[in-house]
This record gives C-alpha cells, structure tokens and sequence, in this order.
C-alpha cells in the first residue's frame, strides 16, 4: 500500500499544470533536438540550466530530465531515414533502420522503434519505482576491474558479430581505440597523437566521427554512383506505415532483452545509453536463429537497441538519486542542477524529497506516453522526406551536418575534421569495413584505458586482479566465449577441408 500511495503522491505532482507543462516542453525539445545531428542532449541540458535556477527544483529537474529521454525518441529518425544518427546512442540503429528504409520500409522503422522506446522506458521505470535503492547497492560492487572487462566484451562482441572478416572488424576497434586516445594524457598531460595541432589536444568528439561516418560517407557514395541511386519512396500509404503482425511477433521479445540489458547496464555509473545500445545489439545477433539477416534490415537488430537506450536513459537516475553519482554526462548536469536547488541525492532522498522522487517517477510516464503521441502522427510525415530528390536533400543534410557539427565548440576546425573522417569512411565503406566497431572503440577507448590504470594502481600492478574477482572473471569469459564462438566454425571448416583433400 506504501508503494501505492507513493505513486498517488508522485501523479498528483507530476498532474499539476505548470510541472506538467515543463514536463511537455521538455520532451518535446528533446525530441526535437535529438533530430538534429551533432547538438544532443548534453549541450541541450547545459544550455537551458541557467533558466532553471528560478523555476521550482521539482519543475526544473522533471524538465531537464524530458530533455535527456525525449532525445532518445528523436535520435532515431534521422538515423533511419538519412543515416545520420542523431544521437551517440542512436548510432547503432542506422545499421538495421536504414536498411528498411531503402527497402520501403521506413514507416514500420519507425513505428517500431517508437513502440520499442516507450515499451524500454515502461520496464525502466517500473525498475527504478520498486528496486532504486537495492539496485543502486548492487552498482556499488562494480569497480574499475569490473568496468574495464565489461568494456572489453563489448568491444569484443562489436569486433566479433560485425559483418564479414573478423580481422577487419577487430582492426576497427582497434583504430577506435587508437582515435579515442587522441588529446592530452589525463594522468600525465602529455600530448598524444595530437601532432602539435592544438585543437586536437581535447581529443576528437565522438559526434564529427558518428556525422563523417555514416552521413558524410554516406553522401559521397550517393555522390559517386553519378546519381544512379533511388528515390526510395514517392507516396507512402497509411497502410504501409502499420508494422505487420509478423513484425510484432519477433520484435516481442528483443524488446524484452533489450529493455532489461538497458536497465542493468543503465545502473552502473558512468556506462551511457551508446553501450546499451551497442550491446543489446550484439545480444540480438548472437541469439539469431540467421545473423546473415543483420545489417540488412532486420528488425530485431532495430527494436532491442532502442529499447535498451531509452531504458538505459532512466535507469541511469538509480545511481544519480539515490548515490550521487550521475550514471552518465547528462545526469551528472541534471545532478549539479539539484545541487544548486538545495537537493541533497542519496539513499534517504525518498524520504527527504519524496514529492521530488516519485513526482520525477510519475512524470517519466507522462513525459513518454506524450512522445508516443507526439512520433505517431508525425512518421507519415518524416517518411515524406524520403521523396525528396537528392539534389535537394544532400545539400540539406549536408548543412545540418556542419551546423551540428560547428555547435560542438565553434570551431571550423571540427568542421574539416568531419571531411576528412567522410572521406576516410567513404574508403572503409569501399573495402567492406564496418564503422560500428570504430565508434564502439571511440566511446570506450577513454574509459577502457582510465579504468585500466586504476586497476592496475589498485592492485600495485598486478594484472591478475582482473581475474580474481568473480565479475570481472565472468565478463573476460564472455568475450573469450564469444571469439571461440566465431572462430572455431572456421577452424572446423578448415580441418574438414584438408581432410578432404
């Protein structure tokens, strides 16, 4: 009954009219800017910080925090339809939704990835009402050991499951990792790899390389079959905009995994929705019946990542209500905004706060049901945009592109940085390379060698730490089943080949 009247007290405050009109106003921002490429969530809830300091914490907060899950919904429009990622997290989904889009089927593209976003963040927030604070206990365990093998399974599965040679896709972690270590040594301040280009001493953003990758790339490919491509689609049926029922049957399931794998990792301080994303993904491919279907347009490689982000993106305020410790860049804004309103996170914040606590969980509920509402009636009209002849829509692009790009710093530099990481995605696209596992080894490469270190200190440079704690241990048996898993059918074939001979 407790639990009950505590979600009464959370509705009352997330009903009333000014919160539920900040509540309105940021997810529908949110979503709009996770549309547009390059300006994300993280900018977004920086710039408007200032403007909370005189509205109420409990208003401020649940507004920030619509900002950072509407994103979520918004990311994957773009990408599916133009195959520019609107957000880090949406990165993965162009593998699977652009594909469909090409294929005719971007209205059930996005028709799904909407459900499965609301279906994530539903679980998500069942999770955080009931087990916060046990949950938050549980991501106490996980220290720099944990981390770090957790981050090498998914650079792991990103090498392992990419499509065609393993070689390649293990080289393109690498060469991420490699790009992730650009800038300015955190622990020494010595400059790496920075070629005394002074702009290149804070590392290069993960937002030009996902932009030059799949965007740039791609619009030079477009570019260079001399406009041979296809308009993929002139008029859009509404029938063809409702997913099929087989569509709902295989997406039942992915939805599941991916929404808890997105609850469990969203836990952990620190991990991101681009790591649920990327991981949910690779779950999905492994559990194929045919993986040969993936990067072609299947649809459970397209509703379990989404699922998983947007359950990422509200599981990860566990550690940031009840710890103080933000789960990622945008929480840990969120978290400095309830700092300056006098809110004090931790474990007694359901007491100490409980109109705050349960108001933010009531308006996680209305804050998603209204983007349901808002992305329905629009996808006829984003689909539209697939009609556009080229020649219009590249440029188009290509503008927002640079200005999502040039929002970053305001540099122009970041602009011809974009350029060169197009044309060299245009080369990796030639020789059949996959891009997810460079962005995959960008997004990690940081933490990886941070939690590395600090392993490495904590244990007085012994490496053996790594195996002598049990999750830890268990993670490092993952990646090593997973490489067994894809190599030994080659080495079967090879066997039976010589033996045959």
């Amino acid at each position: 009954m407790e639990f009950l009247d505590n979600l009464a007290l959370g509705f009352n405050v997330a009903l009333s009219p000014t919160t539920l009109l900040y509540c309105m106003i940021g997810v529908t921002v949110g979503m709009f800017i996770g549309v547009l490429p390059g300006i994300g969530p993280i900018a977004t809830v920086g710039m408007l910080l200032p403007i909370t300091f005189h509205m109420r914490p409990t208003e401020a907060i649940i507004m920030l925090a619509g900002i950072y899950y509407g994103a979520m919904y918004g990311g994957s429009i773009t990408a599916i339809l133009l195959k520019l990622p609107g957000t880090a997290a949406s990165a993965v989904t162009v593998v699977e939704g652009y594909p469909m889009a090409q294929q005719g089927r971007a209205g059930p593209a996005l028709v799904m990835t909407t459900i499965a976003s609301f279906f994530g963040a539903c679980v998500a927030i069942v999770i955080v009402a009931a087990f916060a604070p046990p949950l938050a206990q549980f991501a106490l365990r996980f220290q720099s050991p944990e981390y770090f093998s957790l981050m090498m399974v998914g650079l792991i599965a990103a090498a392992v499951l990419a499509h065609g040679s393993l070689l390649k896709g293990l080289a393109m972690a690498v060469l991420g990792l490699v790009i992730g270590c650009i800038g300015q040594d955190r622990n020494t301040g010595l400059p790496r790899f920075t070629f005394d280009i002074g702009e290149l001493y804070e590392g290069v953003q993960f937002v030009v390389v996902v932009v030059a990758m799949f965007g740039l790339a791609e619009i030079i490919h477009n570019l260079a079959l001399g406009g041979k491509h296809e308009i993929l689609a002139r008029r859009v049926p509404l029938r063809d905009l409702i997913p099929s029922r087989e569509d709902l049957r295989i997406s039942f399931w992915p939805m599941v995994r991916g929404s808890a794998l997105g609850a469990v990792i969203g836990i952990l301080p620190g991990a991101g929705p681009a790591i649920s994303s990327f991981a949910s993904y690779a779950l999905e491919k492994q559990l194929a019946r045919d993986p040969s279907r993936f990067g072609k347009g299947a649809m459970e490689g397209l509703v379990a990542p989404e699922a998983a982000n947007n359950a990422d993106s509200q599981a990860a305020f566990i550690p940031t209500l009840t710890l103080g410790v933000p789960g990622d860049a945008t929480t840990a804004i969120i978290l400095a905004a309830m700092l300056i309103h006098g809110i004090t996170p931790g474990p007694k914040i359901t007491t100490d706060a409980p109109q705050l606590f349960w108001g933010l969980i009531a308006s996680f509920w209305i804050g998603n049901l209204v983007l349901l509402v808002l992305n329905l009636p629009f996808i006829g009209l984003w689909v539209r945009m697939l009609s556009i002849p080229y020649r219009i829509l590249f440029p188009c692009v290509l503008l927002f592109s640079c200005i999502g790009v040039l929002s970053l710093n305001n540099d122009a530099f970041d602009v011809y940085l974009a350029a060169a990481f197009g044309v060299a995605g245009y080369v990796f696209l030639k020789l059949g390379c996959e891009a997810t596992p460079l962005l995959l080894g960008l997004i990690l490469g940081p933490m990886v060698e941070e939690n590395f270190r600090r392993s490495l200190q904590l244990s007085r440079g012994d490496p053996t730490i790594f195996l002598t704690r049990p999750i830890s241990l268990a993670f490092i048996l993952v990646g090593v089943f997973l490489i067994v898993l894809v190599v030994a059918p080659g080495l079967r074939r090879r066997k039976q080949a010589q033996s045959s001979t």
